[in-house]
Protein backbone atom coordinates (compact mmCIF):
# COMPACT_ATOMS: atom_id res chain seq x y z
CA UNK A 1 0.00 0.00 0.00
CA UNK A 2 1.72 3.55 -1.30
CA UNK A 3 2.73 5.83 1.90
CA UNK A 4 0.93 9.02 2.56
CA UNK A 5 2.97 11.84 1.32
CA UNK A 6 2.36 14.07 4.56
CA UNK A 7 1.81 13.33 8.00
CA UNK A 8 -1.84 13.42 9.25
CA UNK A 9 -3.52 16.65 10.12
CA UNK A 10 -5.05 15.25 13.57
CA UNK A 11 -7.40 18.46 13.75
CA UNK A 12 -9.79 17.65 10.67
CA UNK A 13 -8.73 14.36 8.83
CA UNK A 14 -10.03 11.06 7.06
CA UNK A 15 -7.75 8.41 8.29
CA UNK A 16 -5.01 6.79 5.79
CA UNK A 17 -5.93 3.13 4.90
CA UNK A 18 -2.76 1.83 6.85
CA UNK A 19 -4.03 3.60 10.46
CA UNK A 20 -7.49 2.36 9.14
CA UNK A 21 -6.10 -1.51 9.24
CA UNK A 22 -3.91 -1.17 12.24
CA UNK A 23 -6.94 0.18 13.98
CA UNK A 24 -9.15 -2.61 12.68
CA UNK A 25 -6.75 -5.73 13.64
CA UNK A 26 -6.12 -4.20 16.95
CA UNK A 27 -10.56 -3.98 17.88
CA UNK A 28 -10.01 -8.01 16.28
CA UNK A 29 -7.64 -8.99 19.19
CA UNK A 30 -9.65 -6.65 21.71
CA UNK A 31 -12.64 -8.35 20.56
CA UNK A 32 -11.70 -11.70 20.80
CA UNK A 33 -10.36 -10.91 24.42
CA UNK A 34 -6.65 -9.43 24.47
CA UNK A 35 -6.09 -8.18 27.76
CA UNK A 36 -6.98 -5.30 28.75
CA UNK A 37 -9.78 -5.52 26.56
CA UNK A 38 -12.22 -6.45 29.73
CA UNK A 39 -11.36 -2.87 30.90
CA UNK A 40 -11.41 -0.92 27.64
CA UNK A 41 -15.30 -1.78 27.14
CA UNK A 42 -16.38 0.61 28.88
CA UNK A 43 -15.15 2.76 26.31
CA UNK A 44 -11.71 4.64 25.64
CA UNK A 45 -10.11 6.76 23.16
CA UNK A 46 -7.31 5.23 21.38
CA UNK A 47 -4.50 6.16 18.89
CA UNK A 48 -2.50 4.56 16.45
CA UNK A 49 0.87 6.06 14.71
CA UNK A 50 2.34 4.58 11.58
CA UNK A 51 5.89 4.50 11.77
CA UNK A 52 9.29 3.02 9.62
CA UNK A 53 9.19 0.38 12.04
CA UNK A 54 5.35 -0.40 12.07
CA UNK A 55 2.40 0.86 14.18
CA UNK A 56 2.42 1.22 17.69
CA UNK A 57 -0.58 2.02 19.85
CA UNK A 58 -1.65 4.30 22.84
CA UNK A 59 -4.88 4.88 24.96
CA UNK A 60 -6.05 8.27 26.66
CA UNK A 61 -5.66 8.55 30.29
CA UNK A 62 -5.12 5.34 32.34
CA UNK A 63 -6.75 1.64 31.59
CA UNK A 64 -7.99 0.31 35.14
CA UNK A 65 -5.68 2.50 37.11
CA UNK A 66 -2.58 1.19 34.76
CA UNK A 67 -0.36 3.73 32.73
CA UNK A 68 1.38 0.88 31.19
CA UNK A 69 0.17 -1.94 29.66
CA UNK A 70 1.85 -4.40 27.01
CA UNK A 71 1.24 -4.00 23.45
CA UNK A 72 0.78 0.01 23.89
CA UNK A 73 3.31 3.14 23.78
CA UNK A 74 4.28 4.18 27.36
CA UNK A 75 2.94 7.67 28.85
CA UNK A 76 5.08 10.63 28.54
CA UNK A 77 5.27 10.86 32.17
CA UNK A 78 3.65 8.15 34.75
CA UNK A 79 2.04 9.83 37.60
CA UNK A 80 0.50 6.34 38.93
CA UNK A 81 3.77 6.56 41.34
CA UNK A 82 6.22 8.74 42.84
CA UNK A 83 6.31 12.70 44.56
CA UNK A 84 2.73 12.83 42.84
CA UNK A 85 0.88 10.68 44.79
CA UNK A 86 2.40 11.13 47.96
CA UNK A 87 1.67 14.79 47.37
CA UNK A 88 -1.96 13.58 46.11
CA UNK A 89 -2.85 11.85 49.29
CA UNK A 90 -2.04 14.72 51.26
CA UNK A 91 -3.99 17.73 49.70
CA UNK A 92 -6.92 15.32 49.56
CA UNK A 93 -6.54 15.29 53.29
CA UNK A 94 -6.58 19.03 53.97
CA UNK A 95 -9.67 20.62 54.88
CA UNK A 96 -11.39 22.63 51.83
CA UNK A 97 -9.78 26.47 51.91
CA UNK A 98 -7.65 28.86 49.71
CA UNK A 99 -4.55 26.71 51.52
CA UNK A 100 -5.91 23.34 49.73
CA UNK A 101 -6.85 25.60 46.10
CA UNK A 102 -3.58 27.06 46.06
CA UNK A 103 -1.42 23.55 46.96
CA UNK A 104 -3.70 21.89 43.96
CA UNK A 105 -2.41 24.53 41.85
CA UNK A 106 1.22 24.04 42.28
CA UNK A 107 0.83 20.44 42.06
CA UNK A 108 -0.47 21.03 38.75
CA UNK A 109 1.95 23.37 37.82
CA UNK A 110 4.55 20.50 39.07
CA UNK A 111 2.83 18.29 36.57
CA UNK A 112 3.13 20.20 33.37
CA UNK A 113 6.74 20.99 33.92
CA UNK A 114 7.31 17.14 34.44
CA UNK A 115 5.98 16.01 31.25
CA UNK A 116 8.88 16.88 28.69
CA UNK A 117 7.86 16.20 25.01
CA UNK A 118 10.16 16.70 21.68
CA UNK A 119 9.42 17.86 18.19
CA UNK A 120 10.47 16.37 14.70
CA UNK A 121 13.54 18.80 14.98
CA UNK A 122 14.73 17.73 18.31
CA UNK A 123 13.57 20.60 20.55
CA UNK A 124 12.91 19.95 24.01
CA UNK A 125 10.32 21.77 25.86
CA UNK A 126 7.57 20.59 29.09
CA UNK A 127 4.12 20.81 28.61
CA UNK A 128 3.96 24.09 30.87
CA UNK A 129 6.05 25.72 28.35
CA UNK A 130 4.63 25.07 25.35
CA UNK A 131 1.43 26.90 26.83
CA UNK A 132 3.38 29.44 28.47
CA UNK A 133 4.24 30.67 25.02
CA UNK A 134 0.88 31.19 23.92
CA UNK A 135 -0.54 32.71 27.18
CA UNK A 136 -2.34 29.54 28.00
CA UNK A 137 -2.47 27.16 31.21
CA UNK A 138 -3.13 23.43 30.22
CA UNK A 139 -5.92 22.25 31.29
CA UNK A 140 -6.02 19.30 33.35
CA UNK A 141 -5.08 15.91 31.74
CA UNK A 142 -2.66 17.69 28.86
CA UNK A 143 -0.24 14.80 27.70
CA UNK A 144 -2.24 12.15 28.18
CA UNK A 145 -4.17 11.73 25.16
CA UNK A 146 -3.48 9.23 22.84
CA UNK A 147 -2.26 10.98 19.94
CA UNK A 148 1.17 13.11 21.74
CA UNK A 149 1.94 9.72 23.43
CA UNK A 150 2.36 8.08 20.35
CA UNK A 151 4.51 11.10 18.74
CA UNK A 152 6.43 11.25 22.29
CA UNK A 153 7.17 7.66 22.18
CA UNK A 154 8.58 7.95 18.30
CA UNK A 155 10.68 10.76 18.82
CA UNK A 156 12.48 8.81 21.60
CA UNK A 157 12.68 5.89 19.76
CA UNK A 158 14.13 7.12 16.79
CA UNK A 159 11.21 6.14 14.59
CA UNK A 160 9.29 8.19 11.63
CA UNK A 161 5.86 9.45 12.47
CA UNK A 162 4.08 8.77 9.06
CA UNK A 163 0.52 8.49 9.65
CA UNK A 164 -1.40 9.10 12.41
CA UNK A 165 -5.32 8.42 14.02
CA UNK A 166 -7.65 8.10 17.38
CA UNK A 167 -10.31 6.10 17.53
CA UNK A 168 -12.83 4.97 19.71
CA UNK A 169 -13.11 1.02 21.72
CA UNK A 170 -15.86 0.09 23.89
CA UNK A 171 -19.25 1.48 25.12
CA UNK A 172 -20.39 4.34 23.85
CA UNK A 173 -20.33 7.62 26.74
CA UNK A 174 -23.48 9.50 27.32
CA UNK A 175 -22.24 12.75 27.02
CA UNK A 176 -20.34 12.64 23.84
CA UNK A 177 -20.50 11.43 20.28
CA UNK A 178 -18.43 8.31 20.16
CA UNK A 179 -18.54 5.24 18.76
CA UNK A 180 -16.87 2.06 18.48
CA UNK A 181 -14.22 1.64 15.45
CA UNK A 182 -15.09 5.38 14.21
CA UNK A 183 -12.03 7.89 14.20
CA UNK A 184 -12.09 11.24 15.91
CA UNK A 185 -10.04 14.40 15.28
CA UNK A 186 -7.82 15.38 18.41
CA UNK A 187 -9.16 17.83 20.84
CA UNK A 188 -8.44 21.19 20.29
CA UNK A 189 -7.93 22.43 24.04
CA UNK A 190 -5.57 20.52 25.09
CA UNK A 191 -3.72 18.83 22.39
CA UNK A 192 -4.13 22.05 19.80
CA UNK A 193 -1.40 23.98 21.61
CA UNK A 194 0.79 20.62 22.24
CA UNK A 195 0.37 18.58 19.10
CA UNK A 196 0.93 21.90 16.79
CA UNK A 197 4.31 22.34 18.62
CA UNK A 198 5.50 18.86 18.45
CA UNK A 199 5.06 18.05 14.78
CA UNK A 200 7.17 20.58 13.87
CA UNK A 201 9.44 19.66 11.04
CA UNK A 202 6.97 17.03 10.05
CA UNK A 203 5.14 17.46 6.18
CA UNK A 204 1.78 18.04 7.60
CA UNK A 205 -1.13 17.88 5.29
CA UNK A 206 -3.04 21.46 5.24
CA UNK A 207 -5.99 21.93 7.04
CA UNK A 208 -8.98 20.37 4.77
CA UNK A 209 -11.56 22.96 6.01
CA UNK A 210 -9.01 25.77 4.39
CA UNK A 211 -9.64 24.01 1.51
CA UNK A 212 -14.01 24.38 1.71
CA UNK A 213 -13.46 28.18 2.81
CA UNK A 214 -14.74 29.45 -0.35
CA UNK A 215 -16.80 27.01 -2.07
CA UNK A 216 -16.61 27.69 -5.72
CA UNK A 217 -20.37 27.44 -5.94
CA UNK A 218 -22.42 30.84 -6.36
CA UNK A 219 -25.48 31.63 -3.55
CA UNK A 220 -28.53 31.95 -5.44
CA UNK A 221 -30.89 34.66 -4.17
CA UNK A 222 -34.59 33.15 -4.11
CA UNK A 223 -36.89 36.19 -3.36
CA UNK A 224 -35.93 39.86 -2.78
CA UNK A 225 -38.44 43.31 -1.83
CA UNK A 226 -37.04 46.45 0.49
CA UNK A 227 -37.57 44.34 3.54
CA UNK A 228 -35.91 40.76 3.34
CA UNK A 229 -33.49 38.54 1.56
CA UNK A 230 -33.81 34.95 1.04
CA UNK A 231 -30.98 33.49 -0.64
CA UNK A 232 -29.57 29.99 -0.32
CA UNK A 233 -26.28 29.25 1.18
CA UNK A 234 -23.68 26.31 -0.77
CA UNK A 235 -22.04 23.90 1.48
CA UNK A 236 -18.44 25.27 2.20
CA UNK A 237 -19.48 29.42 2.22
CA UNK A 238 -19.86 30.77 5.77
CA UNK A 239 -22.68 32.57 6.85
CA UNK A 240 -21.60 35.48 8.50
CA UNK A 241 -18.11 37.09 8.85
CA UNK A 242 -14.92 34.75 10.62
CA UNK A 243 -12.09 34.79 11.94
CA UNK A 244 -10.38 33.54 8.67
CA UNK A 245 -11.34 36.16 6.61
CA UNK A 246 -12.85 34.07 4.07
CA UNK A 247 -15.71 35.16 1.82
CA UNK A 248 -19.42 34.93 3.80
CA UNK A 249 -22.86 34.79 2.45
CA UNK A 250 -23.40 37.95 4.42
CA UNK A 251 -21.20 40.06 3.23
CA UNK A 252 -21.59 38.49 -0.62
CA UNK A 253 -25.17 39.94 -0.08
CA UNK A 254 -23.92 43.49 1.18
CA UNK A 255 -21.60 43.46 -2.10
CA UNK A 256 -25.33 43.61 -4.03
CA UNK A 257 -27.67 45.02 -1.94
CA UNK A 258 -26.07 47.50 0.14
CA UNK A 259 -24.63 47.57 3.59
CA UNK A 260 -27.77 48.18 5.80
CA UNK A 261 -28.84 43.50 4.88
CA UNK A 262 -28.24 42.03 8.38
CA UNK A 263 -28.14 38.48 9.09
CA UNK A 264 -31.04 37.30 11.60
CA UNK A 265 -29.83 33.17 11.67
CA UNK A 266 -27.16 31.09 10.80
CA UNK A 267 -26.24 27.80 9.21
CA UNK A 268 -22.42 25.51 9.74
CA UNK A 269 -20.60 26.39 7.33
CA UNK A 270 -20.96 23.08 5.85
CA UNK A 271 -24.53 23.22 5.79
CA UNK A 272 -26.17 24.22 2.62
CA UNK A 273 -29.60 25.68 2.64
CA UNK A 274 -32.40 28.47 2.70
CA UNK A 275 -31.50 31.55 4.92
CA UNK A 276 -33.24 34.94 5.55
CA UNK A 277 -31.36 38.08 5.69
CA UNK A 278 -32.97 41.53 6.82
CA UNK A 279 -32.67 44.99 5.33
CA UNK A 280 -32.58 46.86 8.55
CA UNK A 281 -32.41 46.56 11.63
CA UNK A 282 -36.34 47.04 12.42
CA UNK A 283 -36.53 44.11 10.43
CA UNK A 284 -34.05 42.35 11.22
CA UNK A 285 -35.64 42.56 15.08
CA UNK A 286 -38.86 40.98 13.98
CA UNK A 287 -37.53 38.09 12.58
CA UNK A 288 -35.16 37.30 15.12
CA UNK A 289 -37.88 37.75 17.50
CA UNK A 290 -39.63 34.95 15.58
CA UNK A 291 -36.63 32.52 16.12
CA UNK A 292 -36.63 33.10 19.38
CA UNK A 293 -40.26 32.15 20.19
CA UNK A 294 -40.11 29.49 17.81
CA UNK A 295 -42.54 30.70 15.51
CA UNK A 296 -40.06 30.23 12.13
CA UNK A 297 -40.49 26.31 10.99
CA UNK A 298 -37.14 24.95 9.34
CA UNK A 299 -36.69 21.69 7.60
CA UNK A 300 -33.48 19.99 6.86
CA UNK A 301 -32.53 17.22 4.71
CA UNK A 302 -29.86 14.76 5.78
CA UNK A 303 -28.24 11.39 4.64
CA UNK A 304 -26.94 8.85 7.63
CA UNK A 305 -25.26 5.86 6.97
CA UNK A 306 -25.75 2.99 9.08
CA UNK A 307 -29.06 1.83 9.60
CA UNK A 308 -31.34 -0.88 9.40
CA UNK A 309 -33.94 1.86 8.97
CA UNK A 310 -37.71 1.86 8.29
CA UNK A 311 -39.36 3.88 6.05
CA UNK A 312 -41.35 6.05 7.62
CA UNK A 313 -40.38 6.28 10.85
CA UNK A 314 -41.13 9.15 12.83
CA UNK A 315 -40.05 10.36 16.39
CA UNK A 316 -38.76 13.45 18.41
CA UNK A 317 -35.08 13.97 20.51
CA UNK A 318 -34.68 15.79 23.00
CA UNK A 319 -31.01 16.18 24.84
CA UNK A 320 -29.36 19.37 26.51
CA UNK A 321 -26.58 20.41 24.76
CA UNK A 322 -23.66 22.12 26.00
CA UNK A 323 -20.00 23.48 23.94
CA UNK A 324 -17.30 21.35 25.20
CA UNK A 325 -15.54 23.96 26.11
CA UNK A 326 -11.69 21.91 25.54
CA UNK A 327 -12.73 20.60 21.57
CA UNK A 328 -14.27 23.09 20.61
CA UNK A 329 -16.80 23.73 18.22
CA UNK A 330 -17.97 19.88 19.16
CA UNK A 331 -20.88 20.33 21.50
CA UNK A 332 -22.00 17.48 24.02
CA UNK A 333 -24.47 16.45 26.10
CA UNK A 334 -24.85 17.89 29.65
CA UNK A 335 -27.89 17.40 31.54
CA UNK A 336 -26.69 19.94 34.31
CA UNK A 337 -25.76 22.75 32.12
CA UNK A 338 -26.71 22.18 28.75
CA UNK A 339 -29.59 24.32 26.92
CA UNK A 340 -32.51 21.66 26.06
CA UNK A 341 -32.64 20.93 21.69
CA UNK A 342 -35.44 18.95 20.49
CA UNK A 343 -35.85 17.72 16.83
CA UNK A 344 -38.23 16.04 14.90
CA UNK A 345 -37.25 13.51 12.64
CA UNK A 346 -38.98 11.23 9.72
CA UNK A 347 -37.00 8.54 7.67
CA UNK A 348 -38.10 9.96 3.57
CA UNK A 349 -36.04 7.43 1.67
CA UNK A 350 -33.91 3.95 2.06
CA UNK A 351 -31.32 4.09 -0.71
CA UNK A 352 -29.61 0.66 -1.68
CA UNK A 353 -26.53 1.21 -0.03
CA UNK A 354 -28.38 0.75 3.39
CA UNK A 355 -28.14 4.55 4.41
CA UNK A 356 -31.00 6.96 4.24
CA UNK A 357 -32.52 10.08 3.42
CA UNK A 358 -34.20 11.86 6.84
CA UNK A 359 -35.93 14.61 7.44
CA UNK A 360 -35.37 16.69 10.76
CA UNK A 361 -37.65 19.53 11.93
CA UNK A 362 -35.57 21.38 14.78
CA UNK A 363 -37.56 22.90 17.54
CA UNK A 364 -35.14 25.05 18.99
CA UNK A 365 -31.62 26.76 17.18
CA UNK A 366 -28.80 24.92 19.41
CA UNK A 367 -25.25 24.75 17.54
CA UNK A 368 -24.72 21.61 15.58
CA UNK A 369 -28.08 20.30 16.88
CA UNK A 370 -29.12 18.24 13.87
CA UNK A 371 -25.76 16.81 13.66
CA UNK A 372 -25.40 15.75 17.42
CA UNK A 373 -28.90 14.43 17.51
CA UNK A 374 -27.89 12.40 14.23
CA UNK A 375 -24.75 11.03 15.49
CA UNK A 376 -25.76 10.42 19.46
CA UNK A 377 -26.15 7.23 20.93
CA UNK A 378 -29.20 8.42 22.42
CA UNK A 379 -30.21 10.04 19.15
CA UNK A 380 -30.47 7.99 15.87
CA UNK A 381 -26.67 7.04 16.92
CA UNK A 382 -26.09 7.36 13.26
CA UNK A 383 -23.82 10.75 12.10
CA UNK A 384 -24.39 12.59 9.04
CA UNK A 385 -22.50 11.59 6.19
CA UNK A 386 -19.16 13.33 5.78
CA UNK A 387 -19.58 14.86 9.31
CA UNK A 388 -15.98 15.00 10.22
CA UNK A 389 -16.75 16.09 13.48
CA UNK A 390 -19.41 13.49 14.60
CA UNK A 391 -18.71 11.29 12.41
CA UNK A 392 -16.16 10.24 9.42
CA UNK A 393 -15.61 11.87 6.32
CA UNK A 394 -13.75 10.91 3.11
CA UNK A 395 -11.67 12.44 0.81
CA UNK A 396 -13.38 15.56 -0.72
CA UNK A 397 -16.79 14.59 0.73
CA UNK A 398 -18.98 17.83 1.70
CA UNK A 399 -21.63 17.36 4.81
CA UNK A 400 -24.49 15.45 3.16
CA UNK A 401 -26.98 18.44 5.33
CA UNK A 402 -29.41 20.86 3.85
CA UNK A 403 -31.52 23.25 4.94
CA UNK A 404 -34.73 21.91 2.79
CA UNK A 405 -37.34 24.43 3.99
CA UNK A 406 -38.19 27.93 5.52
CA UNK A 407 -41.59 29.26 6.83
CA UNK A 408 -41.69 32.57 8.68
CA UNK A 409 -44.28 35.72 8.62
CA UNK A 410 -43.32 38.63 6.34
CA UNK A 411 -41.92 41.39 9.36
CA UNK A 412 -43.68 44.55 7.64
CA UNK A 413 -46.70 42.69 6.10
CA UNK A 414 -47.19 39.77 8.01
CA UNK A 415 -47.87 37.44 5.16
CA UNK A 416 -46.65 33.71 5.33
CA UNK A 417 -44.11 32.90 3.65
CA UNK A 418 -42.83 29.87 2.84
CA UNK A 419 -39.61 28.77 1.00
CA UNK A 420 -38.54 25.19 -0.22
CA UNK A 421 -40.43 22.03 1.04
CA UNK A 422 -41.76 19.98 3.70
CA UNK A 423 -42.14 23.33 6.56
Amino acid sequence: MELPSRFTYPFCYVPHPLVADAARALIRKLDYGMPPAEDLREGKMLGVLITDKGPRYAFSGLVGGHSVLPGFVPPIYDLTKGYFKEREAEISAMPDGPEKAAASAELQDWIFRQYKVHNAIGEELSVAEIFEQKGLVPPGGTGDCAAPKLLEFAYRNGLKPIAMGEFWYGRSPYREVREQGRFYPSCTGKCGPLLTWMMRGLDVEPNPLDSALGSPEEPQVLYVDDSIIVADKPSGMLSVPGRTGAASLLEWLRDRYGATVESCHRLDMDTSGIMVFARSVECKAELERQFASREVRKAYRARLDGGPWNHGTKGTIALPLILDYYDRPRQMVDHEHGKLAVTEYEVLEILPDGSADVLFRPLTGRSHQIRVHAAHVRGLGHPVRGDRLYGSGHPGERLWLRACGLQFRHPVSNELMKFGERV
